[in-house]
């Protein structure tokens, strides 16, 4: 595997040697101190350019950076997947070497550069000097943000909600559905919740990492052990068990919020929509009524 030190002293001098690309800079993992190096962490290098056409029409130069193991195109496959995606604006490889480096790679003609809008940004060439001043790298734009009043009733009632979906996918045994409402309804709240509850833990000065991939980090053991046990799998009693535990973590850390930092919780709504769980759980099959 190729040393930090030789990926960065390839990535630069190939942008040094080709007069198409102008300047370089990194964001991503790297650039934060606070995260822990490891052997998974990618290179998220952004080369700027002339044209982007001259780059996506013929690959062939993209070799120069290792035989590759796979690779993948993500605005090839938005286009695919019907969204408008301008490739003369930026365009990007995201590839996985042999020896086990990634590389996820982009470029962006001069005119589109944006690099104050990331703080976590760091300019490694800038050979006309078009690139702005950047501030030493900090994550801060991706704290987590103090929520209103409305944004944690709007929490609690999507949490609440999406459940009764998952109740009624759990009666008809409809499991891909029951997954999709669960975890990319109910269970999306229950992360938000809990990050909320770390932000005023931590004055609203901390980021947990894209898809809250440090919360572990943040919460107390026991807390953590409950969260895990909310990951169901395909079995229905099993898919229960972990919505009951969802319901229960959830309920106390809004209550949590609510005594400590003010929040105002509808508890009679959470009584109801817990009393329906429990009452579709022991629904019988032949029901021909909810209630």
């Amino acid at each position: 595997m190729r040393s930090e030190e030789e990926m960065f002293d390839l990535i630069i001098s190939t942008a040094q040697k080709d007069d198409r690309i102008r300047a370089v800079y990194m964001n991503g993992s790297r650039t934060n101190k606070k995260v822990k190096k490891d052997i998974f962490q990618d290179y998220d290098i952004v080369y700027v350019v002339r044209k982007n056409k001259p780059f996506y029409e013929e690959t062939a130069w993209i070799d120069i950076f290792g035989e590759r193991l796979y690779m993948q195109c993500p605005d090839e496959i938005d286009r695919c997947n019907g969204f408008h995606v301008d490739f003369d604006k930026c365009y990007g490889w995201l590839i996985q070497f042999k020896d086990g480096n990634r590389l996820d790679l982009h470029v962006i003609p001069e005119a589109e550069v944006k690099v104050l809008d990331d703080k976590l940004c760091v300019i490694l060439l800038d050979k006309d000097g078009i690139l702005p001043t950047v501030s030493e790298p900090t994550d801060e734009d991706y704290w987590i943000k103090k929520p209103t009043q409305k944004e944690f009733e709007a929490c609690c009632n999507e949490f609440w909600w999406c459940l009764n979906n998952v109740a009624k996918g759990l009666w008809r045994e409809e499991i891909p559905y029951v997954h999709k409402m669960l975890y990319d309804g109910s269970h999306l709240e229950l992360v938000k919740l809990l990050n909320w509850k770390i932000g005023y833990e931590t004055e609203f000065r901390i980021s947990t990492g894209k898809a809250s991939k440090y919360l572990q980090k943040y919460l107390d053991g026991d807390i953590w052990n409950r969260f895990l046990d909310t990951y169901a799998n395909g079995n229905i009693d099993n898919i229960w068990h972990s919505v009951f535990v969802m319901c229960e973590l959830f309920n106390d850390t809004a209550c949590e919020l609510e005594r400590r930092w003010g929040h105002t919780y509808n508890l009679k709504e959470a009584e109801a929509g817990y009393k329906f769980l429990k009452h579709v759980q022991t629904l019988p099959k032949d029901a021909k009524e909810v209630f």
